[in-house]
């Protein structure tokens, strides 16, 4: 069982306010796209795409960036100066009258690629490589703690306004930058830095340093097409919640704090020894198999008790990214786990950006009444992507397999 350390526990305390902070806007969002005249509920989804593309397409340029500033100049400002830019966004979001504010507000937060790129680099710093995959799975247990209470309590704040949550969200980013002032340690040590220079502002520059370096192409690759099928779940929940099966604003949130205390429970607990059990590759083989099932059936199924009925497996799949990450850091120097956990994160916001321009525009297609009436197609297409994966997963393990030792 790992240890928790005293910045450990700050790092996971911190991405679990974060995740509270960004799962508490989930449950609003129809209404919120709404009130700032984004029209019904299959135009909606697509805006708030837009919202979740801005996002990440600005983190897709800025995270490799942001990681390999964090190698040169230590994780500790980076990780505030993030935070700082969070409370500024959900302020900006709380003020927002137009879709335009809105849109600004996110660029902005992703430009400051939010705390998560730095918090993996700051637990890679003070973990050996052979816990790295069970911390890397706290950190998911963390979000899904957050995920917890975030969306519950969206669900009922957004009772005295539809704005009050991206005031919760606010307080809570500033009073988690002014703990972090005050009792964060730095972790890298200044013989592990590397220099920032005009080399390392060309996000692009990373990719190559990372697709470079051996063994990392393929857990690469798998991650951000994972990532790209399984945001299925954060750009359509709430919207297919109401049109497949009817949900209110409330449910939406309880459904979401159910799946996140699955995912904390799969990653806190599962992860661990599942790692020691199976090993890395099977592990992400586990993974993306019920990945796939779960969401064929959310694809095809018009009945709640079905959906709770396979959260759990769903919930399951929450192990792979972890897993992938911790292949991928280990098979970098000390002094390049800010720039690859940047590229990650770029991958991630990458399939960020293109997946609510894919799966929204599907959503509306089976949605707005003039074709067949099928809200879970895109759950359908995430299915099929995740098992695409499965082959190069697998490959890449026969390869290490058959290589001289």
């Amino acid at each position: 069982m790992t240890r928790l350390n005293g910045p450990l526990f700050f790092i996971l305390a911190t991405l679990m306010l974060d995740a509270i902070g960004i799962g508490i806007v989930f449950p609003i969002m129809p209404e919120l796209m709404a009130r700032v005249g984004a029209g019904d509920v299959g135009e909606g989804s697509f805006w708030a795409g837009v919202l979740m593309a801005a996002y990440a397409g600005a983190q897709f340029v800025c995270g490799p960036i942001v990681g390999s500033i964090s190698d040169a100049w230590g994780r500790k400002p980076v990780l505030l100066a993030a935070l700082a830019c969070l409370v500024l966004d959900y302020i900006l979001m709380a003020l927002a009258g137009s879709f335009w504010l809105l849109l600004l507000g996110r660029t902005l937060a992703g430009v400051a690629g939010a705390t998560y790129i730095t918090a993996t680099a700051y637990v890679s710093d003070i973990t050996p490589k052979e816990q790295r995959a069970a911390r890397f799975g706290l950190i998911g247990a963390a979000f899904g703690v957050g995920f917890v209470l975030g969306p519950a309590l969206g669900g009922l704040v957004a009772g005295w306004h539809v704005t009050a949550p991206f005031w919760v969200a606010a307080a809570l980013a500033a009073a988690n930058l002014a703990l972090g002032l005050f009792v964060l340690p730095e972790s890298l040590r200044e013989e592990n830095r590397r220099p920032f220079g005009a080399r390392q502002i060309n996000p692009f520059a990373s990719f190559r340093r990372a697709f470079a370096l051996p063994g990392l192409t393929v857990p690469l690759i798998a991650l951000a097409l994972f990532e790209f099928a399984n945001m299925v779940y954060p750009v359509l929940w709430a919207f297919w919640g109401k049109a497949a099966l009817g949900w209110s604003t409330l449910t939406i949130g309880l459904s979401l704090s159910a799946y996140g205390v699955l995912m904390a429970l799969a990653q806190a607990v599962v992860m661990p020894f599942a790692v020691v059990r199976l090993g890395e590759r099977r592990l992400v083989i586990f993974g993306l198999a019920v990945s796939a099932f779960a969401m064929a059936v959310y694809g095809v199924t018009t009945a709640t008790w079905l959906v709770l009925l396979v959260m759990p497996l769903a919930a399951l799949s929450d192990l792979v990214p972890p897993t992938l990450t911790a292949i991928a850091a280990n098979g970098a120097g000390e002094d390049e786990q800010g720039m690859v956990q940047g590229v990650i994160a770029a991958l991630a916001a990458l399939a960020a950006v293109a997946a609510p321009l894919i799966f929204t525009p599907l959503f509306r297609l089976f949605t707005d009444g003039s074709g067949p009436y099928w809200p879970g197609a895109p759950f359908m297409l995430g299915a099929v992507l995740v098992l695409a994966i499965l082959p190069l997963v697998m490959r890449r393990g026969h390869a290490s397999a058959a290589a001289p030792r």
